[in-house]
């Protein structure tokens, strides 16, 4: 079975022990790399991590819609299998220097402080603009996502 059959055989099971009539939503990992991928994907299991975010400017060049509350998404693991089906519960657009303190513990890394998410997420976002020929900058419009686990596989 390939990757592709095995995270829509996953979905269709999910979909039909809920009574959900939708089509497989989108499946992708956390980050760059299986590492990235494994440990972010760890606290989604575990829990501590309910929130996330992604540089708007990036959804337009990718060509990437804004997710939507009550969508949901498959989160896979470092080898790009389903590791939980989660539902969006908040979406909303704010600057990466305006994101509340509460949303960057919801995100659920390092030691939960805002110093730790801001420092940690201008590292990754300008690694992640470079790829495009942008520059970081600290008005940075980020789509924060909040949601909830519906299914651990």
């Amino acid at each position: 079975m390939t990757m592709s059959e095995i995270i829509t055989s996953y979905w269709e099971a999910f979909a039909k022990e809920h009574g959900l009539d939708l089509a497989c939503p989108d499946a992708w990992a956390f980050g760059y790399g299986a590492e990235m991928a494994d440990r972010l994907g760890a606290l989604v299991v575990d829990g501590v991590k309910t929130a996330s975010c992604a540089a708007h400017c990036v959804h337009e060049i990718e060509g990437e819609r804004i997710p939507e509350v009550g969508e949901y998404n498959i989160v896979l693991d470092g080898k790009n299998e389903p590791l939980v089906i989660i539902r969006y519960t908040e979406v909303e657009l704010v600057k990466m220097n305006e994101v509340s303190q509460d949303f960057a513990r919801s995100e659920g890394e390092g030691d939960l402080s805002y110093e730790y998410w801001y420092d940690a997420h201008v590292r990754f976002f300008t690694s992640e603009l470079e790829q495009f020929g942008l520059t970081f900058t600290p008005d940075l419009l980020l789509v924060c996502q909040r949601f909830e686990v519906v299914h651990i596989s």
